[in-house]
């Protein structure tokens, strides 16, 4: 099982937007088939791993880190193959959370007679691989994870619409790691007016989509020689209360910036109209990557799952907030849960979640 979700993880940027899974195929204590899911190539894991062990399947133990499908969508269903091959059992980390499967699978296969077995101890591993995935399915919209660098006393700017550099290189490449797992990085103007980034994945890893670059910018102030504008491919998003027929909305267009108008409350576009979006395009998992103002209305909004906070070793004795949150403030102070902490280089990060996007599963 351990093999298989290493082989799911090979599915990061290309499986989507189907789940990652690894499956891992043995006969007479032999690995004698496996594979991963990559969108682009079709066969689900499954099937990878059935047509490298051939005739070997029959009387095998598949390993597999999701439940196998039982329904027909660009492929037949996994559970109709394995059944065929002659499986004699089936292991698994979880249920699948999509709800045309959840659990179906498995009742299937042990209708044909093949011993089925739920290995709860892996099912955390499982989780966090799938959690993009298990949010969209069953909400439409993406699984959402707030990241940003603060110094010990909470601080992640010197001064509003300052660019100051908090965490070292292994927390950076750490940052460039979760880009390359994301569909989609969200910011804010003010982050772009401040730090004229392009907001790209670094890793050099391959992926099936570039990585969508989302704006939350009401009064379209975007500047179209901003870098993150020149370095535009189509993979550019901007959300904005102001007419996407206006001339700065063109300019935008002409320079390969998509701009779509969104439902407004005040001042501000309604950050749940954008989440919607992005869902409909299939984006199942978002970087929020903002300053104080952006970060506190999603938080507000009770739109994050998932924080992520790398703290440096340094205080910065007065500066800028990780969030601003409006007064009268949150009615009770969210808590966090399955917290846990890892050490990159002098940094450190703490994790941890707000949702359970796996209710029931």
């Amino acid at each position: 099982m351990a093999e298989a979700i290493e082989l799911a993880r090979e599915g990061v940027a290309l499986a989507h937007p189907n789940p990652r899974v690894g499956a891992v195929i043995v006969n007479d204590g032999e690995i004698v088939g496996q594979g991963f899911h990559a969108y682009d190539r079709r066969d689900h894991a499954e099937i990878v791993a059935l047509n490298m062990a051939g005739p070997k399947a029959r009387d095998a133990t598949l390993y597999v880190n999701l439940e196998p499908c039982c329904h027909t969508g660009r492929t037949g269903p996994c559970t109709k193959a394995i059944i065929g091959a002659g499986v004699k059992r089936v292991f698994v980390a979880m249920k699948d959370p999509n709800p045309r499967v959840a659990g179906r699978g498995l009742a299937q296969l042990k209708r044909a007679g093949i011993e089925v077995y739920v290995q709860d101890e892996y099912k955390k591993y499982t989780r966090e691989t799938n959690e993009g995935f298990a949010k969209w399915i069953r909400t439409k919209r993406p699984f959402v994870t707030l990241k940003t660098a603060l110094t010990l006393d909470g601080q992640i700017a010197a001064r509003s619409g300052s660019v100051t550099w908090i965490t070292g290189k292994a927390s950076r490449e750490e940052v460039q790691r979760m880009r390359h797992e994301s569909d989609a990085l969200l910011t804010g103007i003010g982050t772009v007016l401040a730090d004229n980034p392009r907001m790209t994945d670094r890793t050099g890893d391959p992926r099936r989509r570039p990585l969508l670059r989302v704006i939350v910018d009401s009064k379209l102030r975007l500047p179209v020689k901003s870098e993150i504008v020149k370095s535009a491919q189509n993979d550019v998003l901007v959300f904005t209360k102001q007419s996407a027929d206006s001339a700065k909305a063109r300019a935008l267009r002409n320079a390969g910036v998509e701009i779509v108008q969104v439902r407004s409350r005040g001042a501000h576009v309604v950050l749940r109209a954008v989440l919607r979006q992005l869902g409909r395009r299939e984006i199942l998992s978002v970087i929020l990557e903002a300053g104080s103002e952006l970060n506190g209305a999603m938080l507000e909004a009770n739109l994050v799952d998932k924080m992520v906070l790398f703290y440096a070793p340094r205080i910065m004795g007065g500066g800028v907030a990780m969030a601003r949150i409006p007064s009268p403030g949150f009615r009770r102070a969210p808590a966090l849960f399955n917290l846990s902490f890892r050490q990159y280089g002098p940094d450190f990060a703490v994790q941890g979640y707000f949702h359970d996007v796996y209710r029931n599963h």
